[in-house]
This record gives C-alpha cells, structure tokens and sequence, in this order.
C-alpha cells in the first residue's frame, strides 16, 4: 500500500486561534518549517537522529534545509534543545494538530485509563513478561514493546488474515477514522464487530476510547511501524524549481514605472470619477456591478484596476460611507494634490496591509462579489502577499521567472498558510496579477518598489516610487482634430479642466480628451464664460490653441442660451396688459411668486388652484383653463353612498314595519328541490380545501406552517413539502436567492425551523439554510 500523501494547512491555519504568540508566528513560515514542527509533533521530546530519520533528511541538501528549519524555529522559541540533546517543543505549537502526519495520539495516551489488570491481559496476548504487579511498569512494559518496529513487525506477521489487512488499512488511513462500523449495547462499544478487531484490541495494537463512542483508534507508534521503514514524512527543503530567464535591474525598473505610472493615473481617475459622482451602494452593502462598470467607463480601465483603486483608497481613508453611497473624504483632496509618486505611495502601503485581496470578483460559488463589501478579515490573504514577496525576493540577482503564472508554486512554498481564491485558475494568479499591475514585480522579478514593500521601509518606498514615476504633467498639446494629449499622469488641475470643458476618451501613460459642441456648451452650463475658457486652456497649452478649437468655443457660446427655460407652476394670461402689471405689483399676492414674462403673461411659482383660490380671495375673477386651452367649467360634485344602506332594525329586534305605499319586492325564482337534490347526488365527492376561516383545517400542522411562510406555493406544492418534512423524503424545489438568481436544489436531511428549512443540498454538497418565502416551487426528489 502507498504512504499517505503530506496533509494540507488548510486545517492548520484555521486553528491558529491558539494561543496569541504561536498564532503571530506560524503565518510567517515556510513550508519546511512547518513539516519540521509536525514531525517533531510526532515523535515528542526526540534526539536530532530519530527526526532526520522520520524525514529522510539524509542528504547535504536535507541537512542544511532540516538545520535552517530548525534554526528558524528556535529563534521563535518554537523548538530548543534540552541539556539531555532531546529537541522539545512548546506545548501551544503541539496543540495546532489535531492529528500530526495523520497519527493519532501515543499508547501511553490512549491508555491512561487503563487498567492495571488489562495491561495484564495485553501483555499475556503478547506474550510479555509482566515487569511487576504496579500499572505504570505494566504501561512501560507495553510502549516498550510497542515501540520496537521488529516486536511489532512479528507480532502483526502472526496475526489472521482480517486483522492483518485490518491493521495495514488502518495504519495508511492518515488520521482519518473511517475504521469499521461500531455496535453498541446500552451504550457499550462492542470490540468484536469486525474481524480482527478483538485479535487488535487485546494485544493493544488498537485501543477503544472510552470517554467517546466511534471507531478504535491506533496508537501512533504502531502506525508508523506498519508504514514501513521505507516511510518518511514529507520534508521539502528546497523551494520549488521554476523557469528563469535573464533580465536586467534597467528592464525591471522601465516595465515597474510603466505599469506603476499608469496604475497611478488609473486610480487619480477613478477617484475624481468617485468625487464627481458617488457611487451608490448595495442593500446588502458595497459597489456592485453596474457602478464598476460605469466608473471604469469614465476612467476608461477594467474592472481589476477599478476594484483595486477603490479597496485601497477606502484602506487609505480616501473613501468613505456616506449614507447610501461611497463619497470621498477631505483627505483625497490633499491626496490629489500631491504627486503622482506620493499618490502611489498612499495606494501601495495601504495595498501591503488590506486584510483581503481587493480584486476578488467571485466567492466559492462562482457568484460576483461587490467591490467594498466590508468582508471579514482574511489573515491569509496578507500571508499571501507576503509569500509572493519572499518568493520574487529569493530568485537569483539578475534572474526573473518566464511566466509569472509560476510564482504561484513559490508563494505556496513560502507561506503555505496562505489562501488561494477559487476564482485563481493558478496558484495565488490574482495577488500575482494584483503585483504586476502595481509595479511591485516586473518582468518575473521583485522591483525596486516590491524590495522597499517587503522591507517596510516607507523612505525607500517614496524614493523608489519618485525614482521611477515622472512628476505630474501641468501641460498639454491640443490638435486641430479637437483633442487634448496629456503625456504622464496630468496634475489635478489640469485633469479638472480638460474634464470639465471636454470628454477622455484614453487614459492610463498617455490621456487624450476630445472637445465637441456638447462639452463645450457642458462648460458655459456650469458658469464660465467663453472667454475664460478660451484663456484656462490657453494657460495650460503648449503653443497657441488651435483655430478649430477656438472657433468651436466661439460659435457654441453665440448659440448658448438663445432660447431659456423658466419653471412655472401654472400660467396667467390676459388681454390687458394694465391688468397684469398690477397682478405683478399686487402686495398680497407677492406669496404666489408672480413674475411677469411678457405683457400680457404671468408665471407663478404656487400651483393653479392655490393660485386661482388666491386671486379670488383678493377680489379678482379668474377662470382656469385646461392643458388645451379650453375653460375649465367648475361643478360642485354631489355625494352619494356606494350602495343602499338597509333600515336600521327598531329596539328589541323585531323587525321593522313595512311601509303599506311601498312597492312590494319581485317574487324569487321558483326552485325545482327535486332536480336539484338530483344534480347534487350526482356530483362527484370533493374535500374542501383548507379554510382555517371557516373552520376546515390543514391535513397536518406541517402543512399549516409551510403555508404560513411559504406564500408563493400552491396548495399541491405546500401538501408536497410538507409530506417530505413529515417522512423524511428528499425532495427537490425551485429557488430564489437573495442575489435573484434562480436554481433548482435537490435536498435530504429536511429539518423545519420556520421561517428556514436547514436541509442537506446535492447541488453544494454542503448543509444549508433556505428560507420559505423564497421557495417558488415543489418537485419530487
């Protein structure tokens, strides 16, 4: 049988709410480290042989990788040697496996409460002289034993056939407890329920818990002789070997500053696209797909550079909440006054510490994720970030990897508790992907900026980043063919200009805008005056402005504002012109906010009744008009009940006398009882649907409550539900989830806690939670 393959830290890293100082200190190391520390886990307080032995750390490699592991763990006080030349552990770091290798606890473990007279009994079947009658020489006699692989070996060569094959499957299983099904009687495990399970058990090469019921567990010493000698625990002192390629400090820094500058100009526009216009957050909270794509529309960047502007200017306190949307704070004033590297710089320190990875787009379930959704921190997606700066760090001075895809197996060498995202079609693709757009790597290696990041050191970040980025560009070059070239990151005021008096139409190294009819005429609209304009661009041109481009302001502005708007709540017009004047000039009629447009034509800033009612309060004699012109004729509406309402009943209940001159009611219609007793004979036997109302209940109480919540389902669907809650039957419905996508689950294990339905989902694979009201339909399972 082949050895079980190395565990994976997943579990790991999810108990590292252990004690504070272990928990600080595993993140941080590599993956020898860690299977140094679980091998060590294994074997207890140990002499260095008996450790290289289990990790087959024979070789020079081996070696020097076992002994930086090792040095790697004393300097955290993880592992020391003992003055006897044992290697002890701290108990917290033993605590962060529940089953280290796949072993299960150590015999003196597993039996401690035992007693003294089974000792006895497991040694006889052994074949062991009992040392003394006292259970503690018993005990030692029985790990002695069981620690010797040749007494074990010939112990389990004699065994039958059932307990053998029992014993190796076991022995390989790799902590899992599958082992054989359990029976029990009043509560008592019966040791006997599988062949070779009683031959196992009284020669205590598997022991029966007694404080838990389930299968026998194997101590770890019988384990790893049943795994062989050749068996050794995984030990990977070496990182992984990728594909290198020679590349030049001089090719690093011009493709860094590239894709630094324009990640800096990206983000300058989302955030001035974010200020101009707040994006307007979800119900269940953050931006969502459709204000992503309006902003990286303005922006003009995808929808990965938008969600990673936004993740850290929120970080930097360039973002807020403000209600139902996402505005930006007095701090991103300062910040876009600043130049473009100390922009950057903001981004990045903030980008080192997020406690998430800001571009991640889909959770586990493949279902879009919104950018700022206040999502739980996530310790490993710094660890992350870490693993990739140590691996780009460790490549050879000179080198950098071929496909940057490869520094994915490095980050999991080097911080093995990191978390990969399911949307990675690599290892870690999108934190990799996340650095390059940074400038943090470049060209498969660490870059000036990504060295500075992974050292902490602010100063040599702010250099680096003003080394590699030009300054802010407060100039630019405007064609005949009406557009503006911005070379570099523009300045805040010269983005702000050419933003308001024009469209980007190209953004990122090099920004072009484009001026037409509109946005010009968008300029006048705000205030400003053709020739302010004519001179704000000239400011800022390189060279006389173009004729065409003078022209277009010059004309559009002699066009502006030719025909005018005014917002009136109704109209007063009349044919003499004195009239109106003193409408206009009237004291007590200043409240309607008259003002007179033409001679003979008022606008009123109050609504047509009110307006009407005040006029004839003052003495006037108005008449209103309908939206066509015509004279409104004014009615006064008479009103009268929606039915006859009966006569009341005289005192004492007898009924009310009828009026002698009243006309006496039409006869009713003459019933045939016969026929008609005939037809209901004849009719088919229905049950009455359920009515609580009128007293016809639900079949079950199940039924009552399903339908109570469940208001979408028909009755059929409600009885069906409810049927397969009572029996147990799977059953399969059609879904609506809070996001609105609609799925159809197959689902066992029901369980009613209204208004939820917690059931098992084939369609996860996983336990759920679904909610009644949500449920549109009812199919057999």
């Amino acid at each position: 049988m082949s050895p079980p393959e190395p565990r994976s830290f997943g579990e790991l890293a999810d108990r590292l709410q252990r004690p504070a100082s272990v928990a600080l200190v595993l993140p941080g190391l590599a993956l020898p480290h860690l299977q140094v520390a679980e091998a060590l886990a294994v074997l207890g307080p140990a002499p260095r042989a008996a450790l290289v032995d289990l990790l087959g750390a024979e070789g020079a490699e081996s070696a020097r990788g076992l002994d930086a592991a090792l040095g790697a763990l004393a300097d955290h006080a993880l592992v020391w040697p003992d003055g006897e030349g044992l290697l002890r552990m701290a108990a917290p770091l033993r605590q962060a496996w529940d089953s280290p290798l796949g072993l299960d606890a150590p015999l003196a473990q597993l039996l401690a409460d035992t007693t003294s007279e089974e000792l006895r009994r497991m040694l006889v079947a052994l074949g062991v002289q009992s040392p003394g009658n006292a259970r503690q020489q018993r005990l030692t006699a029985l790990v002695d034993h069981h620690s010797d692989p040749g007494r074990v070996a010939e112990v389990v060569a004699g065994a039958p056939a059932a307990a053998r094959e029992l014993l190796e499957r076991r022995a390989h299983s790799e902590g899992e407890q599958p082992g054989f099904p359990t029976e029990f009687i009043l509560g008592v495990p019966q040791a006997d329920s599988e062949p070779g399970a009683r031959w196992a058990l009284e020669r205590g090469l598997l022991v029966q818990d007694r404080h838990r019921y389930g299968p026998a567990r194997m101590p770890a010493e019988v384990a790893l002789v049943l795994r062989g000698a050749d068996w050794h625990a995984p030990f990977e002192p070496a990182p992984p070997d990728v594909r290198t390629a020679s590349v030049t400090s001089a090719d690093v820094d011009r493709e860094a500053a590239a894709a630094a500058t324009a990640f800096a100009a990206h983000a300058a526009s989302v955030l001035a696209t974010c200020s101009a216009s707040p994006p307007a957050l979800l119900k269940s909270g953050g931006v969502g797909a459709r204000e992503l794509s309006r902003i990286g529309k303005a922006a003009q960047c995808g929808d990965m550079v938008v969600r990673l502007a936004l993740e850290t200017a929120y970080a930097a306190g360039l973002l807020a909440r403000d209600g139902s949307r996402a505005a930006a704070t007095e701090g991103y004033d300062a910040w876009a006054e600043r130049e473009p590297a100390e922009r950057l710089t903001v981004l990045l320190q903030a980008w080192r510490t997020l406690p998430l990875t800001p571009t991640q787009s889909r959770d586990e379930d493949g279902k879009a994720l919104p950018a700022l959704a206040g999502t739980a921190p996530c310790g490993g997606c710094v660890r992350a970030r870490d693993g990739l700066l140590a691996a780009a760090a460790q490549l050879p001075a000179d080198r950098g990897v071929t496909d940057p895809t490869e520094l994915g197996a490095l980050v999991a060498w080097f911080r093995p508790l990191a978390h990969p995202l399911p949307q990675d079609t690599t290892p870690f693709a999108t934190v990799v992907r996340e650095a390059e757009l940074l400038g943090v790597t470049a060209r498969g290696a660490l870059s000036p900026i990504g060295a500075a990041l992974k050292a902490g050191d602010a100063e040599a970040l702010t250099a680096a980043c003003q080394r590699l980025l030009p300054t802010a560009t407060r100039t630019a070059r405007f064609g005949a063919d009406l557009t503006a070239v911005v070379t570099g990151t523009p300045s805040a005021h010269l983005a702000a200009l050419l933003d308001a008096v024009a469209d980007r139409e190209v953004g990122g190294t090099a920004s072009v805008w484009r001026f037409g009819p509109g946005t010009i005429r968008r300029a006048l609209d705000s205030g400003r005056t053709p020739d302010a304009v004519v001179a704000d661009l000239a400011a800022v041109a390189v060279g006389a402005l173009p004729q065409p481009l003078s022209y277009l302001i010059h004309d559009t502005a002699r066009r502006h504002g030719r025909m005018r708007i005014a917002p009136a709540a109704c109209v007063i017009h009349g044919e003499e012109p004195a009239l109106l004047s003193e409408l206009a000039a009237h004291r007590k009629l200043a409240d309607l906010g008259l003002r007179q447009l033409a001679p003979t034509v008022l606008v009123s800033r109050t609504p047509l009744d009110k307006t009407l009612a005040a006029l004839r309060a003052a003495g006037y004699a108005p008449v209103a008009e309908t939206a066509d012109g015509a004279v409104r004729v004014e009615r006064t509406r008479r009103h009268r009940a929606a039915a006859p309402v009966p006569s009341p009943r005289p005192p004492g209940g007898a009924p009310a006398r009828r009026d002698p001159s009243a006309r006496p009611a039409e006869a009713s219609a003459t019933v045939d009882l016969s026929s008609l007793a005939t037809r209901l004979r004849a009719a088919p036997p229905t049950t009455p649907e359920p009515d609580p109302g009128n007293g016809i209940p639900f079949d079950t109480d199940t039924e009552e409550i399903v339908a109570g919540y469940a208001r979408l389902l028909s009755l059929a669907d409600v009885r069906q539900l409810a049927h397969a809650i009572d029996e147990g039957r799977p059953i399969t419905i059609e879904y609506v989830a809070a996001s609105g996508n609609r799925t159809v689950r197959t689902l066992s294990e029901l369980d009613l806690d209204p208004p939820h339905l917690y059931a098992w989902c084939h369609l996860r694979d996983d336990e759920r939670v679904f909610t009644l009201s949500r449920i549109h339909g009812v199919m057999p399972g």
